[in-house]
């Protein structure tokens, strides 16, 4: 059942009832089904309230203004060669250890992460980042990858719309291409710009619930949610001065992303390396 209405979403979001799918349980260690079967995002009761609370923690010990710093010194550093940047600042926060192995492990294994598609370069992915880390932490790598490297895509490709010529055009080949050291400077309002890209254009376009009492699956269609007329006025429109809008992007309810703060940090970072 397609969940499109602000207000329904809220409800549905706020009922325990509702719990994510089922994932594959009987995958074999070090694999990216054995990973999924062991991470919050995918475990319902105790082991999620376990599980989350084990991430809170690791969280509570990062500054996100220090990651924002980070993010903006290495992404100017590179060059504006920003891709790989959020998973480089937040690991080194976390005690990771720099090699060669994570930044390319990260992104194949996050390739399936969300969707449970797997193979065998997924499962060897998983494999090496056990041998860098914890499973909290790999899942907090993870979603800096999936989620905030798509927000910062997002958003760059948003600064066309309140940019000119040569300034839109060269905004727009670097959310292409993660690379953007000769963009032109940009002077608008960075946390309005992700706020607004996340109610607009979230990164994730849909998350699934399961009805315990019924058995029906439900999904909560955030694109839509997050236009809905009766909450946010002129929905289609991309508009800066919106404020900070009440999007579902970053979840609600009984089980809220535990990093917000962190992921809006590392992606403001990465921006204004790249802007200005």
């Amino acid at each position: 059942m397609p969940v499109t209405r602000h207000a329904e979403a809220v409800a549905v979001l706020a009922d325990a009832r509702y719990v994510p799918p089922p994932v594959r349980a009987d995958g074999a260690e070090g694999t990216l089904a054995w990973l999924r079967a062991r991470v919050s995002r995918f475990s319902t009761g105790q082991e999620h309230a376990e599980r989350r609370r084990l991430l809170v923690a690791l969280l509570d010990e990062v500054d996100p203004a220090g990651l924002r710093q980070a993010a903006r010194a290495m992404t100017r550093e590179r060059d504006g060669n920003w891709r790989g940047v959020p998973v480089a600042v937040l690991g080194a926060a976390l005690g990771v250890e720099e090699t060669a192995a994570v930044p390319a492990a990260v992104p194949a294994a996050a390739a399936g992460y969300l969707s449970g598609e797997e193979s065998p370069q997924a499962d060897a992915a998983v494999a090496e980042l056990l041998g860098q880390a914890d499973l909290p932490v790999i899942t907090l790598l993870l979603q800096a990858h999936t989620a905030t490297e798509a927000l910062i895509e997002n958003a760059l490709t948003h600064t066309r719309a309140t940019a000119d010529g040569l300034i839109g055009n060269v905004l727009a080949g670097a959310a292409a291409n993660g690379l953007a050291g000769d963009a032109p400077g940009w002077d608008g309002d960075v946390e309005a710009l992700l706020h607004e890209t996340l109610r607009h254009d979230p990164p994730l376009k849909a998350t699934r619930r399961l009805d315990t009492r019924t058995g029906d699956e439900v999904t909560i269609d955030l694109v839509a949610v997050n236009r809905d007329p009766d909450v946010f006025p002129d929905p289609e429109r991309f508009d800066l001065a919106r404020g900070r809008a009440p999007y579902l992007t970053f979840g609600s309810g009984v089980r809220p992303c535990p990093a917000p703060h962190h992921a809006l940090a590392l992606a403001a970072g990465v921006l204004e390396g790249l802007l200005r």
